[in-house]
């Protein structure tokens, strides 16, 4: 059994929960948006060809704020080719996942989705192939309300109303010799600059993110930050991290330990920005979008279904199979680490955005004419989405620990918590990477009285052991929450027992002490 034993006082707090904070990612790849959010003829579809047995499970899921159109498709994407009328849209060749775009789904129909399902869109621009202009083009069509060519046109293709699109993304991950129009710090830093400053022209209110690392392994992380930044400074608002994890050659100890890199990635970022703040004299502080951030098992792919690499090129098709990670049990807490990760820099990371959102390494999967279902990712975020809410507490956690081959000595237990005092609840969400052991833990409540428990729930390793196990088309509800049984409050202390290998949440009703 092993132990851990974590500290909250009332008082010390991180700061405000950032609703963007639960956000997610829909791209033109695979089968993201054709058979995932958008099937005309589907038995569940709309009339406007939405699927709304996927629409309801991303309410449930709880997202705030939606990433479109990509990714590594933006920076070879027209937005011109799609809106107008559906039948006159050109079909492209897409060359960053060696797909055919029918252009069906676009701009307006994406906006119409984003309505329904209630979140707010993050629109992404092309500074891969295109620039300044098309950009600036871009924020009249969406945001202006009318009397231009361009706010017409919009009005022409059936939307009298402006987007009012307030976020937007400078590009995608242009550091990467993978990405279309890839340019170097400098070209890149100097490219947004400009576009930034012409987009706000036509819209000052809007808030601009500055394309950062793809990764903390690329060779160039730091140095681009400090590069873009000092061009950007004045015309941004964020800058952008990626990461994405795997459990490779059978190392679970490191993949369960994924949140710790997450944590250095975020600290390593703020540093930085800090640092080109203190530099330039500037008086705002850069804030952090993780625009994309999941598990993503790239390794095991490596020429065998990933058709953006020339390797794995055949024929062109519309929308395949592209990486359809079918989630198990370790996936999902490490999935829920990484929220708490997340969470606890919430005083910095003002947007995140899981990727991606249906079928696409997606908490969400779907078939075509078929049903649509939740993989063991998805109960995680969409219990914090629910449950997280008021002021981010700081924790003091002691907790056992476990030796990883990357990261050296770890927790065993990772924890973050909220209290909301207008609802008077306090949410805490724990995760136990010991694969072996339960861990029990106990929470010290300072500045709370603690009245009762009003939500305890576990995912943990099915009776069969199997810490592989997922949900699939035919299994649809193997993997999911159960009571927690082990969790009891006694005024200032909580006592609650985890599964080996879990992610569990408490929610309790609480007074000030």
């Amino acid at each position: 059994m092993s132990r851990a034993t974590i500290t909250v006082d009332r008082d010390f707090t991180v700061g405000p929960v950032p609703r963007r904070l639960f956000g997610n990612f829909v791209e033109h790849m695979g089968r993201c948006v054709y058979t995932g959010i958008y099937e005309p003829g589907h038995p569940d579809a709309d009339e406007n060809g939405y699927r709304l047995d996927v629409l309801d499970l991303v309410k449930e899921l709880g997202v705030s704020v939606v990433r479109y159109p990509g990714g590594n498709f933006v920076s070879g994407y027209n937005w011109e080719d799609g809106v107008g009328p559906v039948d006159q849209r050109p079909r492209r060749l897409d060359g960053a996942w060696h797909t055919v775009e029918t252009n069906a789904f676009g701009l307006h129909e994406f906006a119409g989705w984003a309505e329904k399902a209630n979140v707010e869109i993050m629109e992404a621009i092309n500074l891969g192939t295109r620039g300044v202009d098309a950009a600036r083009e871009l924020v009249e069509y969406a945001n202006h309300p009318g009397g231009t060519y361009l706010s017409d046109l919009r009005k022409k293709n059936g939307a009298s109303d402006p987007f009012g699109i307030k976020l937007w993304c400078l590009g995608n991950e242009m550091d990467g010799p993978w990405q279309i129009g890839h340019k170097t710090a400098d070209e890149y830093g100097r490219l947004a600059q400009e576009a930034g400053k012409a987009m706000r022209l036509v819209d000052p209110s809007i808030e601009l993110v500055a394309s950062g690392s793809s990764n903390r392994g690329m060779p160039t992380f730091g140095e681009w930050e400090q590069t873009v930044l000092g061009h950007t400074y004045d015309v941004v608002d964020y800058v952008s991290l990626h990461a994405y994890y795997e459990e490779k050659d059978g190392d679970v100890a490191s993949f369960l330990a994924s949140g710790v890199d997450m944590d250095l990635f975020i600290d390593g970022v703020i540093a930085t920005a800090d640092s080109v703040r203190a530099r330039g004299k500037h008086s705002k502080f850069i804030n952090l979008s993780f625009d994309e951030w999941n598990v993503w098992y790239q390794t095991a792919r490596e020429g065998d279904d990933m058709p953006g690499t020339i390797e794995a090129r055949g024929e062109w098709h519309e929308h395949p199979r592209i990486i359809e990670d079918e989630y198990n049990v370790t996936d999902a807490v490490v999935v829920g680490t990484l929220l708490n990760s997340l969470l606890r820099h919430g005083d910095r990371v003002s947007i995140a955005n899981q990727a991606q959102l249906v079928n696409v390494i997606a908490p969400i999967r779907s078939e075509e004419n078929g049903p649509a279902w939740r993989q063991s990712i998805f109960w995680p975020f969409a219990r914090m989405s629910e449950l997280a809410r008021g002021e981010i507490l700081r924790l003091s956690v002691t907790s056992d620990r476990y030796e990883t081959a990357k990261f050296g000595d770890t927790d065993l237990v990772d924890a973050s918590a909220t209290w909301d005092e207008e609802s008077g609840r306090v949410a805490f969400f724990f995760a136990n990477r010991g694969l072996d052991e339960a861990a029990d833990v106990e929470v010290n409540l300072r500045g709370f009285d603690a009245s009762r428990i009003t939500r305890a729930e576990v995912l943990e390793i099915p009776e069969n052991g199997d810490r592989f196990a997922t949900n699939n088309e035919q299994s649809q509800d193997r993997v999911g929450l159960t009571p927690l049984a082990s969790a009891a409050v006694d005024g200032g202390t909580l006592r609650v027992s985890l599964p080996a290998l879990s992610w569990a949440v408490v929610e309790l009703e609480v007074s000030k002490a």
